[in-house]
């Protein structure tokens, strides 16, 4: 998380900001922390012990599961955030 206001925070994924909304994330959260977002909402905040696993299972989703819905979910937002920032 980049930065919290009044129950909307900007996370960074991977270079590109988005506004997740903090409604019903699971604990209280501020700036550094990790959290699952699901649908514009954070959800859970990810634990300090397992940020390294978690970001290490989006890498590998990303780099090797063609065909899979969500990895090209993510690829296209990533893609055209890309395209945006050009």
């Amino acid at each position: 998380m980049v930065s919290v206001d009044d129950g909307v925070a900007v996370v960074d994924f991977w270079g590109v900001k988005k506004v997740v909304r903090l409604d019903v994330v699971d604990v209280p959260v501020a700036p550094g922390d990790y959290v699952l977002n699901h649908v514009g909402f954070a959800i859970r905040r990810i634990p300090a012990e397992e940020i390294g696993d978690t970001l290490a299972l989006y890498d590998e989703l990303l780099r090797s599961s063609d065909g899979d819905l969500l990895a090209g979910d993510v690829r296209a937002e990533l893609d055209a955030a890309e395209d945006h920032d050009r």
